[in-house]
């Protein structure tokens, strides 16, 4: 984008279809990325709750465990919440402001 197209559009749309496409493109790698980790975590858990011999050890080992899967699901159902609210939030915006920014999930 050049000088003059910055000067001659609408100021909200040159700072918000950066911030709109960075968004569309970094869902699908953020859920892989958190899928993975999430897994993985998991599996190191599961094998420290395994291994534990004291009864202390196997619930603190079981609430580390609960605790990260709901904190991996929030993550994740944040992530799917942001990619939904991306095209509302965004023809919300070109109504006030009167911009033409397009949503599209590639």
């Amino acid at each position: 984008m050049n000088l003059m197209t910055l000067l001659s559009s609408n100021p909200f749309d040159a700072a918000s279809k950066p911030i709109v496409d960075l968004i569309n493109k970094a869902t699908g790698p953020l859920i892989a990325i958190v899928v993975a980790l999430g897994s993985i975590y998991a599996v190191f858990l599961g094998v420290k709750l395994a291994k534990a011999e004291e009864p202390q050890d196997k619930m603190k080992a079981k609430g580390q465990l609960k605790n990260a899967i709901i904190g991996f699901i929030l993550i994740f159902v944040l992530i799917v919440v942001l990619n939904v609210a991306t095209g509302p939030l965004a023809d919300w915006m070109n109504q006030q402001a009167g911009t033409s920014i397009n949503v599209t999930s590639k």
